[in-house]
C-alpha cells in the first residue's frame, strides 16, 4: 500500500504587543495570556503560555494552547507545539510516539506543523495531542484518572533519588484528569508495589497494572532509549473498566541514539532492563513470569519493527518532508548539513541497539 506524504500544515499565531509583552515577562509562569490561532480558514480564540521545564530557555519557545471559543477543536481543548529546539532530525519524538503505537501502547497522535507567530515565522513545531479526558474519548477508552509523571520522584518508589523517604507517595507526579479523590490509586499502587513479597507480587501487581501494556511500554523505551523516560516522560491512566493502570509514553525527543542535549548517546548507554531507579520495573523483572512476557515481547520487536527495513520508509518520508522547511526555519537552517545526516545516524543506532540487545536476551531466561 503506498504511503500518504505526509503534510505539513502551517499555524498562524497572533498575540497582542501587550499580551506578548506580559508572556516573556516570567517564562517559568503558567498563567496564560490571550490570543487567536488561525489554522487553515478557521480562526479561534485561544491561550498560550510557555510549556516545558529546561526548554523553556531555549530561544526557541515550546507553547501549550487551550482553546477557548470554541472550547473544544477537534476533539481537543489543549494542544502542545514541541520547538524539538535540541533534536537535529526534529522527528525523534513524532517517531518514538508513532512506534510506541505500532506496538500496541497507548500514544499520543502528533504532527509537524509550521509556526507563524504575528507574521514573523518561528520554524518548524511538532503538535502534540493532550493526554487528558479528550485522549480518553477520541479513543473510545473508559474515563479514569490520569496522572503525569513530571519529575524524578514518579519512581514507584518510597524515596528520592538521593535515597530520603518521599513527604508524599505522590511526589513526582501531577494529576491531568479527575478527582483529587483518585490519588488513592496511585498511593495504593506506590504503596503496593513496595511493601508486596516477590512471592506475591502476580497475584497482587498483576492486578494494578495491565502487564502486557507495560511489558509492551518498557520495550518500546528501552528500544528507543529514553533514558529519562523511566522515572518521568510518562502518564499513568487507570482504566476504571479493568480497574488496571496503563502506562503511556510522552516527551521522545532524547532517544534514537540522541540524548536530550542533542549529542550522541551510545547505543548501550541504557541496559536490557530500562534503568534501576524504576522501582516497578525493578521488582516486575524479578518475577520470571512477567520476565518471560517481557522477553518474548522484546525478542519479537527485534526481528519485526525496530528494524531498519521496517522504519526506513517511515524516517526518510518525514525528514523528506521537513526538509524544505528547515530551509526556512530560523533557528535550525543553519544545521542543515546535520539535518541531512540524521537518518543514517538513526539507521546505525538502530542496527548497533538490536545487536547490543539480542547479545543480551539471555539474560531474560527464567
Amino acid at each position: 500500500m503506498e504511503q500518504m506524504p505526509y503534510q505539513i500544515q502551517t499555524y498562524f499565531l497572533e498575540i497582542k504587543k501587550a499580551d506578548l509583552k506580559d508572556l516573556r515577562k516570567d517564562i517559568w509562569s503558567d498563567i496564560p495570556v490571550p490570543a487567536c490561532l488561525q489554522v487553515g480558514n478557521t480562526r479561534y480564540n485561544v491561550e498560550i503560555c510557555y510549556r516545558g521545564s529546561y526548554t523553556r530557555e531555549f530561544r526557541k519557545k515550546s507553547y501549550m494552547i487551550k482553546f477557548m471559543e470554541p472550547k473544544t477543536v477537534s476533539d481537543a481543548h489543549i494542544l502542545h507545539l514541541n520547538a524539538e529546539y535540541r533534536d537535529p532530525s526534529l522527528f525523534r519524538n513524532k517517531l518514538s510516539l508513532d512506534f510506541f503505537q505500532d506496538i500496541g501502547v497507548l500514544s499520543p497522535d502528533s504532527q509537524h506543523i509550521n509556526l507563524v507567530r504575528n507574521g514573523s515565522l518561528k520554524g518548524v513545531y511538532l503538535k502534540l495531542e493532550s493526554v487528558d479526558e479528550m485522549f480518553l474519548k477520541r479513543r473510545g477508552l473508559p474515563l479514569g484518572p490520569i496522572f503525569y509523571a513530571v519529575g524524578s520522584g514518579a519512581n514507584f518508589s518510597l524515596y528520592k533519588k538521593n535515597g530520603k523517604r518521599k513527604a508524599s507517595l505522590t511526589s513526582g507526579y501531577q494529576k491531568a484528569f479527575g478527582n483529587e479523590s483518585d490519588y488513592k490509586y496511585l498511593i495504593e499502587l506506590v504503596k503496593k508495589v513496595n511493601n508486596t513479597p516477590l512471592s506475591d507480587f502476580p497475584r497482587i501487581i498483576f492486578n494494578l497494572i495491565d502487564t502486557k501494556k507495560y511489558a509492551q511500554w518498557l520495550a518500546g523505551a528501552v528500544c528507543t532509549m529514553n533514558n529519562d523516560g523511566f522515572t518521568h516522560n510518562y502518564a499513568l491512566y487507570r482504566n476504571s473498566n479493568t480497574e488496571q493502570f496503563e502506562i503511556i509514553p510522552w516527551d521522545y525527543d532524547g532517544t534514537w541514539g540522541r540524548k536530550i542535549s542533542g549529542s550522541i548517546m551510545k547505543y548501550n548507554y541504557v541496559p536490557i532492563g530500562g534503568k534501576e531507579t524504576n522501582q516497578l520495573s525493578f521488582l516486575l523483572l524479578q518475577v520470571p513470569e512477567f520476565r518471560k512476557l517481557y522477553r518474548n515481547i522484546l525478542e519479537e520487536l527485534l526481528e519485526t519493527k525496530f528494524t531498519v527495513p521496517y522504519l526506513t520508509n517511515k524516517v526518510t518520508s518525514m525528514h523528506q518532508a521537513l526538509r524544505p522547511h528547515i530551509l526556512q526555519d530560523p533557528f535550525k537552517k543553519k544545521d542543515i548539513e546535520i539535518f541531512d545526516g540524521e537518518p543514517e545516524v538513526i539507521f546505525q543506532f538502530i542496527r548497533d541497539r538490536t545487536a547490543y540487545l539480542k547479545k543480551r536476551l539471555k539474560y531474560l531466561n527464567s
